[in-house]
Parts: structure tokens; sequence; C-alpha cells
């Protein structure tokens, strides 16, 4: 799985390349745009060009498709077929079911030895409310290497279903270790929705760079206006409950992205992400038109274009 060359920078160091996917459900297809424009101009698979892809929530679906070789048409095309079924579905039970049921489609008894680049995935433990991180490699791990077990033992397939696991929304995962211990997680977004500082840790921690020799990718979701629903769709919906968490996502993104900039001020990154105010785009995070989901896909490839010379910069750098 380790990168046999890592890209370089201009004073000859070693660079590690990190790309961090934000959570947001079915607004990934936003990510999937900026991601298709970003492997063409690359030419290359993406987890040829990343020494660590970073995911929390429908990000670590991408993350994780991409750190096991699929490309970004292969990925969206699994998108456009199953984000609408999951979720045009009302019911957590039947929506965490749609789920399980891709994730063992898509990945099947993969572990987290099958990825081909350095990979986490963010999820956050029910009990203790604190961050649970799925990673690949040894090299990645903050101490006890000693008993460092690739993904903690589990299945790609349980790691991103916890990932995605937005309560209320959905059920949350009970995952059982290597170590046979059984953890009840939820969606990672609650503890990092953007996952950038959490690669910039380990790439400036355990993996040993300088921050000024890392670069980051980050990509986000965008920024949609709230759809128009009746007062009878609004109730029907839990519309309040869905504003309640986009906001909590919105705001943990806010906040770790100016923590990254407060923290890691000296490291190069660019952020895509941008913000739409058109009626006509209006969204959230459950989603299920796919013509409306496309217009959000257009919009990503929109965004990388507008930003197209930043990122070549600093993949040059």
């Amino acid at each position: 799985m380790d990168k046999d060359v890592m890209a370089q920078t201009e004073d000859g160091s070693k660079a590690c390349r990190i790309l961090a996917l934000d959570g947001g459900g079915a607004k990934g297809f936003y990510t999937l745009g900026v991601l298709k424009e970003l492997e063409a101009a690359l030419g290359a698979p993406l987890y040829e060009e990343f020494d660590l892809i970073f995911g929390t929530s429908t990000g670590s679906i991408i993350a994780t498709m991409l750190a096991i070789g699929k490309s970004v048409d292969e990925i969206h095309e699994l998108y456009r077929l199953h984000v609408p079924t999951i979720m045009r579905e009302k019911k957590p039970t039947a929506r965490t079911r749609e789920l399980r049921k891709v994730g063992d489609l898509v990945f099947g008894q993969l572990g987290f030895d099958a990825t081909r680049t350095g990979l986490g995935i963010v999820c956050t433990k029910w009990q203790f409310e604190t961050p649970m991180i799925f990673k690949s490699l040894e090299t990645q791990a903050h101490g006890r290497t000693s008993t460092f077990v690739p993904g903690f033992g589990c299945k790609l397939s349980d790691a991103v279903e916890a990932s995605c696991s937005a309560y209320p929304f959905f059920e949350r995962k009970v995952v059982t270790t290597s170590d046979g211990d059984k953890v009840e997680l939820f969606d990672g977004g609650y503890v990092a929705n953007n996952p950038s500082l959490y690669a910039l840790a380990d790439a400036t921690g355990p993996l040993g760079f300088e921050p000024m020799n890392c670069r980051v990718l980050s990509i986000g979701c965008g920024q949609f206006p709230e759809p128009k629903y009746s007062l009878i769709d609004r109730m029907k919906r839990r519309f309040w409950l869905v504003q309640l968490l986009q906001k909590t996502l919105e705001v943990n993104t806010g906040s770790m992205d100016q923590l990254r900039r407060l923290l890691f001020h000296n490291v190069p990154t660019v952020r895509v992400s941008d913000t739409f105010d058109k009626p006509e785009m209006a969204t959230d995070m459950f989603e299920h038109n796919i013509d409306k989901l496309n217009l959000l896909r257009q919009q990503g490839r929109n965004s990388f274009a507008t930003q197209e010379k930043e990122i070549e910069s600093l993949f040059a750098a």
C-alpha cells in the first residue's frame, strides 16, 4: 500500500499530498463533480496522486472507493443508481437497510488491506462522544503501533456505514473490532465534517512531515438555499431536524477549517466548496431528485474550473 515515489517540494524533500472530503449526504454529487475534473487534469487514478485520502460521511464513501482503485466515473455511476433510493426512504431503519445493501454490494468482504493508499474514515463514538478514525496504514498510528490493525480489523463496508450513520435519520452502527470490542458509532460529521485537520495530524505526527511539506486539497459539498416545503411536507419530513442536522454539520465544517488555518497556516491548501444562492439550486442532504443531483455535479465541475489555477499550483509546488 505504501507509495514507491512521493511528490517532492522545490527543495527536493518529500511532500505529502492529502485529499480531504467533507460529509454532506446526497450533496456528495457536488464533490464528484470537482473530482471528475481533478482526475482528468491529473491524468491518473487519484489513489496514485495522494498519500492520504480522508473522508467523512458521504466523503468516506467516495474516499474509500478512490482508495481501492475506482475511478470517479465508476463512483458517480454507483451514486446515480443508489443514492436516490437510499434518500427516498422515509424511516431510519429503511435508509440504513438500503445503505448497508449498497456497502455490501460495493465493498463485499474487503478489509483495509485492500486499499492502495493511506485512508482515513472519520466516525463518532456514541458512548464516549469522541472520534474513532479507521486507518489503513500502521504509519498513521498515533502510538500503540505494536497492536495496530488496519481499520481495527473491521470491513470497509462497516466503517463506511458507521461514518454515514447520521443519527437520528440513520440507525447507529455497532462494529466489532479484531480485539472483540463492540463499539457503537454514528456519523463522523459530528466530530469532523471537514476531515482535513485529522489528516494533517497524521501527516505531521506519525508520518513525520514538516507542515510546509504537506499539500492539502479540501473539497466540500457546497452550500445551497433551503428547499421550500409546505407546512404539511415540513412536518412529514421532520424538516426542523434536517435543518438542525445541516446547521450542526456546517458549523462543524467551518470551525474545523478555521482551526486548520490557525494551526497549519503554513500548509499550502486549496479549499473547494462554493455557496449558491439561486432558488433553483435549493436542496439538502436528503435530496433524491436525480435531475437536481446532476445539477450539483455540474456545479462541482464549475467550481473546479474557477480554482483550477490554484489547484495546479498546489500540485506543482
